[in-house]
């Protein structure tokens, strides 16, 4: 007997069988217990998440000769038929070959006669979207008054070129991307029935390689089984795929946070020994520092156990961690315009080396002393009043690739706090401050705090101010605002504001009057109120109004400022 691919022989053959489709299996499954059928469905999505797969399934549910159930028995001769592809009843015509009006008629001709043997005629095409305009007119004839005994099962990879007019006459189910962790499962499954010997890194590797299509998966795990003689083994996997180890990654960011060139080098020559697909490798390098990123932003969050989060989140600056992540992304799309893979793989490395902000004294661990460079020039840099404003991280981050180059790290260092060796001039102390209610909602409203640092100061309520601590209120459904991040940058942007250094104690309890958030929510709609009625008390609108029956829609109006 023949060989079949994994893809095929695995293919699910009841929906109980799907991975990670439940929205689409759950409205299917009613429609047919319920016998409440549409005439024509429309199944969207990337490659090899299961469209035509549900849609056979759906033939079968239809036409089973133990009646219509969102459970077909599978086992007589039309359901074999089906999982065959021989039953007669059920059309698949493939829309990217066969896109002229000459086919669809004969399609439309063929549809008003009589199933030959199951309950049912079904039309499944596939990749509807490639049909031509002419092809699609005479369709939607057939799709707005259809046979009785006819289904049609559209399937898609790019529905925004499917006409409205078709859209409007099918149910439109959109399938999901599946996740690592759903194609691990399945493939987990597979490889144990197949009695192949596999470790668990391998079908992560799988995994990852098909990028959201099971199917994809699939045919990289036959791939890896012949590579492998049988077997799976991580390293093995790896190289088939051009992939590196993640704890090469690490390494990677490891040498540059500790300012190490050399060692960088060396490691970059080590993995370009594998020729590895370096666009995968900066985009294992991306995953990392937004799992490092979300690991300082919400600690405990991360949920990718496989990168050292905990450790470079405490490393490396949350701006640092912003730059590595747009490099990683610029320098990959950029890779075809590098002279080769690896110099545009290198080149990104390097500029992370190079622009990564001079920390100031004592704020990183020690770095090499074979290249460590100095944080400042034997002569003091020029006032900020000289030389203008100094480059950030974040500038760099957002420049285009071509001037990010030209920044010099130097300008990168004037943005930083100066590291000489002469005293730096004494601080000028800003008058200490007591907080009240209102005043602790006009620091909230004036303060630079932004993103989920101000969402949650926003939300705090005010219950007193000692001299030594701030107590504040947080509301238990607002507790996921809380985490170490948005204290520390609230204890700062307070020590600035109160001139003074105060414990913040937030408990958790009902606040007691306003918060700056419900305050500044009052005020909106207070102002988008006060717009309403000067708009109804315009003479135009109000004579609109009278003569036309024309109406003021709710929350149609804003506030001009």
């Amino acid at each position: 007997m023949s060989y079949q691919v994994l893809a095929r022989k695995w293919r699910p053959k009841r929906f109980a069988e799907l991975v990670g489709q439940e929205h689409v299996v759950r409205a299917l499954s009613h429609a047919l217990d319920s016998g409440r059928i549409h005439h024509a469905f429309l199944f969207t999505g990337t490659r090899g998440v299961g469209k035509t797969t549900i849609a056979r399934i759906f033939a079968k549910s239809l036409n089973c000769e133990r009646g219509t159930s969102a459970e077909p028995c599978g086992v007589c001769s039309i359901c074999s038929d089906v999982d065959a592809g021989r039953f007669f009843d059920l059309l698949e015509i493939d829309a990217a070959s066969n896109t002229g009006v000459d086919d669809v008629r004969e399609l439309i001709e063929n549809a008003q006669y009589m199933p030959a043997r199951g309950r049912y005629k079904v039309y499944l095409i596939d990749e509807v979207h490639m049909l031509s305009k002419s092809a699609f007119n005479a369709l939607l004839k057939t799709l707005e008054e259809p046979p009785g005994h006819a289904k049609f099962l559209l399937a898609t990879t790019d529905p925004q070129k499917l006409p409205v007019t078709v859209l409007s006459r099918c149910l439109q189910f959109n399938l999901k991307r599946l996740t690592i962790e759903q194609i691990v499962f399945q493939v987990d499954r597979i490889l144990a029935a197949e009695q192949v010997e596999h470790d668990p890194e391998s079908v992560r590797e799988i995994a990852r390689g098909g990028n959201g299509s099971l199917r994809d998966a699939l045919s990289l795990l036959d791939q890896a089984i012949a590579f492998g003689g049988g077997k799976l083994v991580a390293s093995e996997v790896r190289t088939m795929l051009g992939t590196i180890d993640r704890g090469a990654v690490t390494d990677f960011l490891d040498a540059i946070v500790r300012d190490d060139a050399a060692a960088l080098a060396a490691l970059i020559q080590q993995a370009s020994e594998f020729q590895p697909d370096y666009a995968t490798v900066l985009d294992a390098f991306a995953e990392a520092m937004h799992a490092i990123q979300v690991e300082q932003l919400i600690p405990g969050a991360a949920s990718d156990a496989a990168w050292p989060v905990a450790e470079f989140a405490q490393r490396l600056a949350p701006e640092t961690v912003q730059l590595f992540y747009q490099l990683a992304i610029t320098g990959r799309r950029d890779l075809a315009l590098a002279p080769s893979p690896r110099i545009g793989f290198e080149m990104t490395l390097l500029r992370m080396l190079a622009f990564q902000p001079a920390p100031a004294a004592g704020d990183a661990p020690a770095r090499s002393a074979s290249s460590a460079r100095p944080t400042s020039a034997p002569s003091l840099p020029p006032a900020p009043s000289e030389r203008g404003p100094g480059v950030t991280a974040a500038a760099i981050a957002s420049m285009p690739l071509g001037d990010a180059v030209a920044a010099p790290r130097a300008a990168l260092s004037m943005a930083m706090p100066a590291t000489t060796a002469q005293p730096a001039p004494a601080a000028v102390e800003a008058p200490q401050q007591r907080f009240d209610a209102a005043a602790w909602m006009d620091f909230v409203d004036q303060s630079d705090l932004r993103g989920p640092a101000r969402e949650f100061a926003s939300n705090l309520g005010f219950v007193g101010d000692d001299g030594d601590t701030i107590r504040l209120s947080l509301p238990a459904s607002h507790e996921h605002l809380r985490n170490e991040f948005a204290l520390r940058k609230l204890q700062d942007a307070l020590a600035v504001a109160a001139g003074r250094s105060a414990r913040i104690q937030v408990e958790l309890a009902s606040v007691i009057g306003d918060t700056a958030a419900t305050r500044a929510a009052r005020d909106q709609s207070e102002r988008e109120a006060a717009a309403e009625a000067v708009i109804a008390a315009d003479p135009f609108v109000q004579r609109a109004i009278r003569e036309f029956g024309a109406r003021i829609l709710p929350d149609s109006t804003k506030p001009s400022d």
